[in-house]
């Protein structure tokens, strides 16, 4: 990657879920510039290692499912989840997990009624609101929710703010794993790649 800088052909480098370890042997090999982790209001793991070490690094974050892949995207997906929707494959979605995790999600719809919006904009103005070098990127596929999202940009949150909005989700009271079983092996936690000298 770092010959393909060298050489014109891509001017930056990112990367997606790569763990501590591997994040600090890219940067010494040439500068990233970005990486890609998942980061919401119910899927905050990388803030203990990860947030802090890209900052050290200069490295911006660009946070994936910012609304918790779609959780806090409207009462809609909490109270019936469509049956062909692949929704059903994670853990946070399934039966008892999603009923526990509801209240979770009122929580929030109350909170957004305080802040004038809606819960999709407030989840979103959350994750803005931790820092300029976080530039998270919502998926959508209508035209009204693009529009929303780009109006969370108008919510400016205190510091107090972002406390309350975060208090509302504590993490030990989100019920079930964040990817379904066998798939935590992809995430940052298992993607520690190995020294360029290793043998194994």
């Amino acid at each position: 990657m770092k010959k393909l800088v060298e050489e014109g052909k891509i001017k930056y480098i990112g990367l997606s879920e790569a763990s501590p370890d591997t994040i600090r042997r890219a940067h010494g090999v040439h500068p990233i510039t970005a990486v890609q982790m998942e980061w919401s209001l119910w899927t905050r793991d990388i803030e203990e290692e990860i947030i802090p070490l890209c900052r050290e690094l200069g490295i911006g974050i660009v946070p994936y499912s910012p609304l918790g892949r779609g959780f806090f995207g409207g009462k809609a997906v909490v109270e019936s989840v469509p049956a062909d929707s692949i929704l059903h494959f994670f853990p946070r979605y399934k039966g008892e997990n999603l009923d526990r995790n509801k209240n979770i999600y009122f929580r929030i719809e109350n909170l957004a009624k305080k802040y004038k919006c809606t819960s999709a904009q407030l989840a979103l103005a959350w994750v803005l609101g931790q820092g300029d070098d976080v530039v998270p990127i919502p998926g959508t596929t209508k035209i009204k929710n693009l529009d929303d999202n780009i109006d969370s940009l108008r919510i400016k949150l205190t510091k107090e703010d972002l406390k309350e909005i975060s208090d509302a989700v504590p993490i030990e009271e989100v019920a079930g794993d964040r990817d379904p079983e066998g798939f935590d092996k992809a995430s940052w936690t298992f993607a520690n790649t190995p020294p360029k000298d290793c043998k194994v």
